[in-house]
C-alpha cells in the first residue's frame, strides 16, 4: 500500500535536511581543501585565543596634541573598517591621549594590517599628469641620467592663477621639476603631509605609476555610502559610491568639467594616506551623486576599495608604532568552563526529557544533536566567509539557546498529549498538535530573533557575539523543528511502539487520562471504593472527564442519565 501523505512529507523533509547538511559540509570542505582559508574548528575570539596588538600613533602638524573628539571619531571609523567583513570581536581603545590600540584575534594578515595602517584622511583630487615611477630620463646623447634636484631659481608661483582643480597652471616650473625627480621607491616620501590647497605629487599604492594631482576638491566625509557589486551591463565587479547633499553638487560640477577633458586630465583620484588607491576616468556627467567605479576588480579588491571609501575621513593621520602578539585575556580555562556548563545543561535537559516524556525524550536528544551539528559547521563557514570568531559571550549565547529549544519541545509534546486526552488517535494527535503548537513556537522564536537583532545593533563589540549566536541558533532551532522533529514524530507515530501507546513511549492514552472516545462520549465510570492502582486510574479518569466537559456536554450527559433512569423506572 502506498505511503500516506504525511509519511511522504516527512521523508521529503528529512532528505532535504540531509541534503542541506551535506551542502554545508561540502562548502566548508571546499574552503579547507581548495581555498585553504577555512577550518574544521570554529575560530576563537581575542578573549579565548589571543591575537595581535597594533598601536597607532596620531600624527598632527607641528606635534599638536589631538583632541578627545578627534581620537574618538578615529576609533569609531577604524572599528568600522576592521569589522566591515563580519563579527571580528576586535578591541579598539585609546591610550596616552594620542595613541589607538587595536587588538585583533589570531594572527592579523597583511591585508588587515595594511587596512589599519592606512586609516588616514581620504582626499579626492583631479589628475594633472601621470608618468612612470622612474626618476630618470634619456638625454640627447642616449644616456640615462637622474633628473636634477629642483633649484631655488625655478618659478614656484602659478601663472596665471588657477581657476579650478584641473588647471595646468598648478604645474609650475618648480612643481614640474619635483614631479620629474620624484621616485616612488624612495621611502622618505611623505605625501600625506602635503597641504590640501596645493598640488600633490604621489604614486599609486603598488608604486607602478606616479601622479601630479590638483588641490583637494572633496574629502571622504562627503561620501555617505560605498558598496561593491556586479555591474549589470558587463557582469564585472564595480564600486558604487553615494555622495551626501553637498558632495553631490560639488561632484556634479567636477564631473561636468572633467568629462570634456582628455586623458589623463579626465581622471579623478581617490587618495588615502597620501597614495592613490584609485584614479578612474570620468565617462559621463554625474549629477545624482551616485558614480560607479569600474575596472580590473574582483570581489575582494572591490570590497576593499568600497570599505576604504565608505567609512569617511579620519580627522588624523596615523603611523604604526608597534605590532606584536598578545595572550588571551580569558584563556582556555574559561572556554572549558563554558563548555562544561553547556554539557551540564544538555545533560539536565536529557534527564528531564527522559523522565517526563520517557522514550519520547529521545526525540528531544536527537533534535539537539542535529542542531549541534548544524550550528558547529555553520560557525566554521562563517569564520571563513565573514570573519566570525567565537567569544565567551558567544558561548553563553549557545548555552542559553539550549533552554529556549527545550521550551519549544515542551510546547509541541504537550499539544500532542492534549490531543490524545481528547480521544484522538496518535497519528491524528501528532498532526493536530503540530498545527496548534507551531503558531506558538513561531511567535516565541520571532521574539527571540528580534531581541537578538536589537541587541546586536545597539550593543558594543563585547556583546555582539552573544547576540549573533543567539539569533543564529534560534533560526537553526526553527529549521530543526520543521525538517527533523515533526517529520520524525510523523514516522514514529506509525510504529507499533509509539503508535500503539506503549506505557514507556510517553504517548500512553490511559496514563494521560484520555477519557474521551468521541464528542460527548465517555468511558463507562467504574464503581468507586477500590484501592487498587486500576481503581485509582479510573477515579482520575472520571475526574478528568467531569473537569473537561463543556456546558453542552454536561447537559447532554444529564439528559442521557435522566432518560436512562426513566427507562429503568418504567420497567
Amino acid at each position: 500500500m502506498a505511503s500516506s501523505t504525511p509519511v511522504r512529507r516527512a521523508w521529503r523533509a528529512l532528505i532535504g535536511l540531509l541534503a542541506l547538511t551535506a551542502v554545508l559540509f561540502g562548502v566548508n570542505a571546499a574552503g579547507v581543501i581548495l581555498f585553504e582559508k577555512s577550518s574544521w574548528v570554529p575560530e576563537l575570539a581575542l578573549d579565548l585565543q589571543g591575537g595581535t596588538q597594533i598601536i597607532l600613533q596620531a600624527q598632527t602638524r607641528e606635534g599638536a596634541q589631538p583632541t578627545a573628539d578627534q581620537m574618538q571619531q578615529a576609533v569609531s571609523i577604524i572599528r568600522q573598517r576592521v569589522d566591515a567583513s563580519g563579527v571580528g570581536e576586535t578591541d579598539i581603545t585609546t591610550q596616552a591621549g594620542n595613541q589607538i590600540v587595536v587588538q585583533l584575534p589570531g594572527i592579523a594578515d597583511e591585508e588587515t594590517r595594511d587596512r589599519i595602517g592606512r586609516s588616514a584622511q581620504m582626499q579626492l583630487r583631479a589628475v594633472l599628469y601621470t608618468a612612470a615611477p622612474s626618476n630618470t630620463f634619456v638625454g640627447d646623447d642616449g644616456k640615462q641620467t637622474p633628473y636634477p634636484t629642483p633649484g631655488p631659481s625655478l618659478n614656484a608661483t602659478p601663472t596665471p592663477a588657477p581657476t579650478n582643480g584641473s588647471d595646468l597652471s598648478w604645474a609650475t616650473e618648480e612643481v614640474q621639476a619635483k614631479f620629474l625627480a620624484y621616485d616612488c621607491a624612495k621611502p622618505a616620501n611623505d605625501p600625506a603631509q602635503e597641504p590640501a590647497d596645493q598640488p600633490l605629487i604621489t604614486c599609486d599604492t603598488d608604486g607602478s605609476a606616479k601622479y601630479l594631482l590638483g588641490p583637494v576638491e572633496l574629502t571622504g566625509s562627503a561620501i555617505s555610502d560605498a558598496t561593491n557589486g556586479l555591474n549589470s551591463q558587463n557582469g564585472q565587479w564595480a564600486v558604487n559610491i553615494v555622495f551626501n547633499g553637498a558632495g553631490t553638487k560639488t561632484f556634479g560640477d567636477i564631473s561636468q568639467r572633467l568629462f570634456n577633458l582628455q586623458s589623463p586630465q579626465n581622471q579623478f583620484a581617490f587618495v588615502l594616506d597620501g597614495e592613490v588607491i584609485s584614479a578612474p576616468s570620468m565617462n559621463a556627467v554625474i549629477t545624482d551623486g551616485k558614480p560607479q567605479i569600474t575596472g580590473n576588480f574582483d570581489q575582494e579588491t572591490s570590497k576593499t576599495l568600497a570599505d576604504q571609501l565608505k567609512y569617511g575621513a579620519l580627522p588624523l593621520s596615523f603611523e604604526v608604532q608597534s605590532s606584536n602578539s598578545i595572550s588571551a585575556t580569558l584563556g582556555s580555562q574559561q572556554l572549558l568552563i563554558g563548555l562544561v556548563a553547556g554539557l551540564i545543561g544538555l545533560a539536565l535537559v536529557a534527564i528531564y526529557s527522559l523522565t517526563v516524556y520517557r522514550a519520547l525524550g529521545s526525540v528531544i536528544i536527537a533534535s539537539l544533536a542535529v542542531m549541534g551539528v548544524l550550528t558547529y559547521i555553520t560557525l566554521c563557514i562563517l569564520a571563513w566567509r565573514m570573519g566570525f570568531r567565537l567569544s565567551l559571550a558567544g558561548v553563553a549565547g549557545l548555552i542559553v539557546t539550549i533552554g529556549f529549544t527545550a521550551d519549544s519541545f515542551i510546547v509541541y509534546f504537550e499539544r500532542i498529549r492534549d490531543e490524545l486526552r481528547d480521544g484522538k488517535s496518535i497519528t491524528g494527535a501528532v498532526e493536530d498538535g503540530w498545527d496548534r503548537a507551531k503558531r506558538t513556537i513561531y511567535i516565541s522564536k520571532s521574539i527571540n530573533i528580534l531581541a537578538a537583532v536589537v541587541l546586536y545593533i545597539l550593543a558594543d563589540s563585547t556583546v555582539k557575539g552573544f547576540a549573533f549566536t543567539l539569533g543564529l541558533t534560534t533560526v537553526i532551532d526553527v529549521l530543526i523543528f520543521v525538517l527533523f522533529t515533526h517529520p520524525v514524530m510523523q514516522l514514529l507515530a506509525r510504529t507499533s511502539f509509539f503508535g500503539g501507546g506503549h506505557p514507556l513511549s510517553g504517548l500512553d492514552p490511559t496514563a494521560l487520562g484520555a477519557v474521551y472516545r468521541g464528542r460527548a462520549q465517555f468511558r463507562a465510570p467504574v464503581a468507586a471504593g477500590g484501592t487498587s492502582q486500576a481503581d485509582k486510574r479510573s477515579a482520575r479518569s472520571r475526574n478528568e472527564a467531569v473537569r473537561r466537559q463543556t456546558i453542552a456536554e454536561r447537559k447532554l450527559a444529564e439528559q442521557s442519565g435522566n432518560t436512562r433512569s426513566a427507562g429503568e423506572g418504567n420497567d
